[in-house]
């Protein structure tokens, strides 16, 4: 271990997994340490056992659930977009050759106490149930108008300068009612509270370009993909890549101190007595805690349940966004549910999490809106963990820091701090230019 190396990244949670297996690629001399003998971190995937013994102490789950090797439950289980910047950069490092992926049933969103097929092109609004007659047509017309739209041609602008226009400006000159900017804005922009109204409207834009595409590319029920066997392949994934360009992984490494040079700038990592000296150092919040600050917390339910999800067309995968305005909260509420067709739970059995950023310590109460479109639930284990960000300056000290995981139930969030982090250890932007069809879902 008494090497020099350009990165050392500590913890194999996927946003750590992604940022060694990119930096590898580009010729960079990594060590990967983890403190746990398993991949994953915080984003890790438990069988039936490990799940029992996380949340309920034993070593003894009910037999009736089935083969604990049949389960890999997802700690922070999040949907991919079909076209989206994690989907880019799995093709752009070649990880798609050790992974399949199989495309997700459904996309709902919660609306006035019912759950409703999120419409994504004009003809899905023409028919929707979410909106009355004439507030069909002017959706459709919005639609029309998003699809068409193209930010390097003036001529399909029509007359709007998005850089400018914020989003509420853009549904008002559409005539659209909250109800309609409500399910646009979350369940197919995927913004997470309502603050984006007041930002200009091309990111909003390009978010709902991103979902139709998206939904275009496997011609299924939604416009997300997930990996077969669940997210705990992808970090393995990845170090199989970095192992690949030269990296080196060590697991079970206890007690990894970040050293510092007398100018405060990181010179190195000491585990178990030996000292990996490097010029800059990845990690999660949790190995250098006293750089990152707690900024709120998730609450979530994981339920084993013995059915789909009621009203959502018997999908075997789905995701539900309940908006924070039908929910009377300040931010938004999720639902995922997944099972034997994605590899994650025997056949006859679903794994279902409600997740939301937390605004009591009643996760119990809080998640209730959520937990009542199950249906019945056979297990549920209730859970919180904190959110933390970085406060440390990176340019002085040479620490990289990742945000921990939220809420949501996809991945466009997580990605994006991913490729930030990216940036300011590279000083360049990663071109995601890639083709897509290098992502061949599993059931083409």
């Amino acid at each position: 271990m008494d090497e020099e190396y350009d990165v050392i990244v500590l913890g194999t949670g996927l946003k750590e997994c992604i940022i060694s297996g990119l930096l590898s690629v580009d010729g960079l001399k990594v060590l990967h340490m983890d403190r746990n003998d398993y991949y994953g971190g915080e984003s890790t995937s438990l069988n039936l056992i490990q799940l029992w013994k996380k949340f309920r102490g034993s070593d003894k789950p009910p037999a009736h659930l089935g083969p604990s090797r049949d389960y890999n439950v997802d700690m922070v289980p999040k949907f991919m977009m079909a076209n989206g910047a994690l989907v880019r950069v799995l093709i752009h490092t070649d990880v798609t050759k050790y992974l399949y992926f199989k495309a997700v049933d459904g996309s709902y969103v919660y609306n006035k106490g019912k759950i409703h097929k999120v419409p994504a092109t004009d003809m899905e609004a023409l028919k929707s149930p979410l909106m009355g007659l004439f507030e069909k047509r002017r959706a459709r017309k919005f639609f029309i108008y998003v699809q068409n739209y193209e930010e390097t041609d003036p001529k399909t602008h029509e007359g709007l300068d998005l850089t400018r226009v914020t989003s509420k400006e853009l549904f008002t000159k559409y005539g659209l009612d909250d109800n309609t900017v409500d399910f646009i804005g979350h369940a197919l922009a995927l913004h997470r509270d309502d603050r984006y109204l007041y930002d200009p409207a091309l990111e909003t834009v390009k978010r709902m370009k991103l979902y139709a595409e998206s939904l275009a590319r496997f011609q299924g029920g939604s416009p997300y993909i997930y990996p077969l066997y669940g997210l705990g392949e992808l970090p393995q994934a990845f170090s199989r890549l970095s192992a690949v360009y030269g990296g080196t992984y060590m697991l079970n490494k206890p007690e990894c101190t970040v050293e510092f040079d007398e100018e405060g700038k990181v010179c190195g990592v000491t585990s178990e007595g030996e000292t990996a000296r490097c010029k800059k150092v990845v990690c999660d919040p949790s190995y250098l805690p006293n750089k990152a600050r707690k900024v709120g917390k998730v609450a979530r339910a994981i339920c084993i349940m013995s059915h789909p999800i009621p009203n959502t067309n018997d999908s075997q995968s789905v995701q539900i966004i309940l908006p924070q305005k039908q929910l009377g909260r300040n931010s938004d509420m999720y639902v995922f549910c997944c099972s034997h067709t994605h590899n994650v739970a025997p056949k006859g059995k679903y794994i279902a999490f409600v997740s939301t950023e937390a605004e009591t310590d009643r996760p119990e109460t809080e998640l209730q809106q959520g937990l009542n479109l199950l249906g019945a639930v056979e297990e549920i284990f209730f859970d919180t963990y904190d959110i933390y960000e970085p406060v440390n300056e990176p340019s002085l000290d040479n620490c990289f820091i990742s945000k921990s995981y939220d809420a949501t139930t996809h991945f466009e969030t997580t990605v994006e701090d991913v490729l930030a982090m990216y940036t300011q250890i590279t000083g360049k932007v990663l071109d995601l230019s890639v083709d897509l069809s290098a992502a061949s879902a599993a059931d083409e």
